[in-house]
Protein backbone atom coordinates (compact mmCIF):
# COMPACT_ATOMS: atom_id res chain seq x y z
CA UNK A 1 0.00 0.00 0.00
CA UNK A 2 2.81 2.46 0.49
CA UNK A 3 4.80 1.12 -2.08
CA UNK A 4 1.49 2.27 -3.86
CA UNK A 5 0.81 5.40 -2.59
CA UNK A 6 4.55 6.66 -3.19
CA UNK A 7 3.83 5.69 -6.99
CA UNK A 8 0.80 7.96 -7.36
CA UNK A 9 2.55 10.82 -5.43
CA UNK A 10 5.34 10.84 -8.00
CA UNK A 11 2.65 10.33 -10.89
CA UNK A 12 0.78 13.68 -9.74
CA UNK A 13 3.88 15.52 -9.16
CA UNK A 14 4.92 14.34 -12.43
CA UNK A 15 1.28 15.45 -14.13
CA UNK A 16 1.83 19.04 -11.91
CA UNK A 17 4.65 19.47 -13.68
CA UNK A 18 3.61 19.17 -17.31
CA UNK A 19 2.03 22.11 -17.67
CA UNK A 20 5.32 23.92 -16.95
CA UNK A 21 7.10 21.94 -19.06
CA UNK A 22 5.13 22.47 -21.62
CA UNK A 23 5.40 26.99 -21.32
CA UNK A 24 9.19 25.94 -21.46
CA UNK A 25 9.27 23.91 -24.56
CA UNK A 26 7.32 26.64 -26.37
CA UNK A 27 8.39 29.29 -25.84
CA UNK A 28 10.73 29.52 -28.49
CA UNK A 29 7.67 29.42 -31.17
CA UNK A 30 5.51 31.64 -28.31
CA UNK A 31 8.72 34.77 -28.29
CA UNK A 32 8.80 34.90 -32.23
CA UNK A 33 4.96 34.12 -32.71
CA UNK A 34 4.89 37.27 -30.05
CA UNK A 35 6.96 39.26 -32.38
CA UNK A 36 5.19 38.70 -35.41
CA UNK A 37 2.01 40.10 -33.94
CA UNK A 38 3.62 42.69 -31.78
CA UNK A 39 2.79 41.28 -28.63
CA UNK A 40 4.85 43.23 -25.89
CA UNK A 41 3.27 41.48 -23.24
CA UNK A 42 3.96 37.63 -23.89
CA UNK A 43 8.02 39.45 -24.63
CA UNK A 44 7.73 40.89 -21.45
CA UNK A 45 6.72 37.40 -19.80
CA UNK A 46 9.39 35.35 -21.42
CA UNK A 47 12.06 37.81 -20.84
CA UNK A 48 11.39 37.67 -16.83
CA UNK A 49 11.37 34.45 -17.10
CA UNK A 50 14.65 34.15 -18.42
CA UNK A 51 14.04 33.95 -22.32
CA UNK A 52 17.31 35.50 -24.07
CA UNK A 53 16.50 38.67 -25.72
CA UNK A 54 19.28 37.89 -28.70
CA UNK A 55 17.78 34.53 -29.83
CA UNK A 56 17.88 33.82 -33.53
CA UNK A 57 14.63 32.09 -35.41
CA UNK A 58 15.25 29.06 -37.31
CA UNK A 59 16.46 31.23 -39.76
CA UNK A 60 19.16 32.73 -37.78
CA UNK A 61 17.35 36.57 -37.79
CA UNK A 62 17.77 37.85 -34.40
CA UNK A 63 14.97 39.05 -32.57
CA UNK A 64 15.15 42.84 -32.76
CA UNK A 65 16.40 42.76 -35.68
CA UNK A 66 12.49 41.15 -36.72
CA UNK A 67 10.50 43.50 -35.16
CA UNK A 68 12.19 46.11 -36.76
CA UNK A 69 12.30 44.60 -40.27
CA UNK A 70 8.29 44.04 -39.80
CA UNK A 71 7.48 47.16 -37.79
CA UNK A 72 6.38 45.24 -34.89
CA UNK A 73 7.26 48.29 -32.70
CA UNK A 74 5.59 47.19 -29.32
CA UNK A 75 7.61 44.07 -29.58
CA UNK A 76 10.60 46.10 -30.23
CA UNK A 77 10.14 48.53 -26.99
CA UNK A 78 9.48 45.45 -25.20
CA UNK A 79 13.13 44.19 -26.40
CA UNK A 80 14.85 46.66 -26.00
CA UNK A 81 14.31 46.92 -21.77
CA UNK A 82 16.32 44.20 -21.54
CA UNK A 83 19.56 45.32 -19.88
CA UNK A 84 21.41 42.29 -22.39
CA UNK A 85 19.83 43.32 -25.40
CA UNK A 86 22.79 43.06 -27.91
CA UNK A 87 22.65 45.85 -30.18
CA UNK A 88 25.09 44.80 -32.30
CA UNK A 89 24.11 41.68 -32.90
CA UNK A 90 24.07 39.86 -36.45
CA UNK A 91 22.06 37.37 -38.28
CA UNK A 92 23.72 34.75 -41.04
CA UNK A 93 24.12 37.18 -43.42
CA UNK A 94 25.88 39.72 -41.28
CA UNK A 95 22.28 42.26 -40.86
CA UNK A 96 22.34 43.90 -37.42
CA UNK A 97 19.13 45.83 -35.94
CA UNK A 98 20.17 48.97 -37.30
CA UNK A 99 20.54 48.04 -40.91
CA UNK A 100 16.78 47.12 -40.23
CA UNK A 101 15.82 49.99 -38.68
CA UNK A 102 17.75 52.74 -41.37
CA UNK A 103 16.20 50.28 -44.24
CA UNK A 104 12.84 51.03 -43.14
CA UNK A 105 13.31 54.61 -42.35
CA UNK A 106 12.84 54.35 -38.65
CA UNK A 107 14.69 57.71 -37.75
CA UNK A 108 14.23 57.58 -34.02
CA UNK A 109 15.18 53.39 -33.46
CA UNK A 110 18.33 54.55 -35.63
CA UNK A 111 19.24 57.08 -32.83
CA UNK A 112 18.71 55.34 -30.31
CA UNK A 113 20.14 52.05 -31.45
CA UNK A 114 23.23 54.98 -32.02
CA UNK A 115 23.15 56.03 -28.82
CA UNK A 116 23.31 52.52 -27.24
CA UNK A 117 26.46 51.61 -29.07
CA UNK A 118 25.20 50.38 -32.50
CA UNK A 119 27.96 50.51 -35.48
CA UNK A 120 27.31 52.57 -38.32
CA UNK A 121 30.37 51.10 -40.01
CA UNK A 122 30.97 47.88 -40.55
CA UNK A 123 33.02 45.24 -42.48
CA UNK A 124 30.30 43.59 -45.62
CA UNK A 125 27.14 44.83 -46.13
CA UNK A 126 27.00 47.77 -43.80
CA UNK A 127 23.50 50.02 -42.43
CA UNK A 128 24.76 52.89 -44.94
CA UNK A 129 23.83 50.29 -47.68
CA UNK A 130 20.55 49.92 -46.73
CA UNK A 131 19.99 53.32 -45.44
CA UNK A 132 20.35 54.08 -49.39
CA UNK A 133 17.11 52.31 -49.85
CA UNK A 134 15.10 53.98 -47.17
CA UNK A 135 11.71 55.63 -48.04
CA UNK A 136 13.27 59.09 -48.05
CA UNK A 137 16.91 60.94 -48.14
CA UNK A 138 16.42 61.99 -44.23
CA UNK A 139 18.03 58.28 -42.77
CA UNK A 140 21.27 58.62 -45.44
CA UNK A 141 21.60 62.52 -43.99
CA UNK A 142 21.29 61.20 -40.40
CA UNK A 143 23.89 58.09 -40.89
CA UNK A 144 26.13 60.60 -42.83
CA UNK A 145 26.08 63.05 -39.83
CA UNK A 146 27.18 60.05 -37.61
CA UNK A 147 30.07 59.35 -39.47
CA UNK A 148 28.61 57.20 -42.41
CA UNK A 149 30.99 55.88 -45.05
CA UNK A 150 29.67 57.74 -48.27
CA UNK A 151 31.86 54.90 -49.83
CA UNK A 152 31.41 51.73 -48.20
CA UNK A 153 31.84 48.80 -50.27
CA UNK A 154 29.76 45.27 -49.88
CA UNK A 155 31.33 41.86 -49.93
CA UNK A 156 30.77 42.12 -53.60
CA UNK A 157 32.24 45.62 -54.50
CA UNK A 158 28.41 47.31 -54.04
CA UNK A 159 28.08 51.03 -52.58
CA UNK A 160 25.30 52.77 -50.83
CA UNK A 161 25.23 54.82 -54.88
CA UNK A 162 24.69 51.71 -56.56
CA UNK A 163 21.95 50.97 -53.74
CA UNK A 164 20.03 54.35 -53.95
CA UNK A 165 20.33 54.17 -57.76
CA UNK A 166 18.90 50.80 -57.58
CA UNK A 167 16.56 51.44 -55.42
CA UNK A 168 16.54 54.24 -53.44
CA UNK A 169 14.77 57.87 -53.32
CA UNK A 170 16.66 60.18 -55.83
CA UNK A 171 17.08 62.77 -52.84
CA UNK A 172 19.66 60.37 -51.30
CA UNK A 173 21.30 59.47 -54.60
CA UNK A 174 22.06 63.25 -55.05
CA UNK A 175 22.99 63.73 -51.71
CA UNK A 176 25.76 60.92 -51.89
CA UNK A 177 26.62 62.55 -54.82
CA UNK A 178 27.32 65.77 -52.88
CA UNK A 179 29.50 64.09 -50.52
CA UNK A 180 32.17 62.67 -52.75
CA UNK A 181 30.18 59.31 -53.48
CA UNK A 182 32.47 58.16 -56.65
CA UNK A 183 29.77 56.63 -59.64
CA UNK A 184 32.55 55.56 -61.68
CA UNK A 185 33.03 53.11 -59.51
CA UNK A 186 31.74 49.05 -60.37
CA UNK A 187 31.00 46.13 -58.46
CA UNK A 188 32.40 43.05 -58.76
CA UNK A 189 29.47 42.02 -61.62
CA UNK A 190 30.80 44.95 -63.41
CA UNK A 191 27.79 47.60 -62.65
CA UNK A 192 28.00 50.93 -62.19
CA UNK A 193 25.30 53.04 -60.34
CA UNK A 194 23.81 53.70 -63.79
CA UNK A 195 23.47 50.44 -64.75
CA UNK A 196 22.13 49.71 -61.21
CA UNK A 197 19.10 52.57 -62.07
CA UNK A 198 18.53 51.35 -65.80
CA UNK A 199 18.18 47.70 -64.21
CA UNK A 200 15.05 48.76 -62.84
CA UNK A 201 13.81 51.00 -65.69
CA UNK A 202 14.99 54.45 -63.95
CA UNK A 203 16.31 55.21 -67.25
CA UNK A 204 16.32 58.88 -66.21
CA UNK A 205 18.34 58.67 -63.07
CA UNK A 206 20.51 56.26 -65.01
CA UNK A 207 21.42 59.01 -68.25
CA UNK A 208 22.53 61.42 -65.31
CA UNK A 209 24.66 59.12 -63.34
CA UNK A 210 26.07 58.16 -67.29
CA UNK A 211 26.48 62.02 -67.99
CA UNK A 212 28.84 61.93 -64.37
CA UNK A 213 30.92 59.51 -66.65
CA UNK A 214 31.96 61.15 -69.61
Amino acid sequence: MKRRLLILRAGGMAALALPALAVRAGSYEDFFRAIDIDAPGIIRDLLARGFDPNARNPKGHVALSIALREQALKAAEALWAHPELDVNAENAVGETPLMMAAMRGELEWARRLIQRGARVNKPGWSPMHYAAIAPDQRMMQFMLAQGGEVGALSPNGTTPLMMAARNGDERTVDLLLARGADARLKNQAGYTAADMARSQDRDNLADRLQALLR
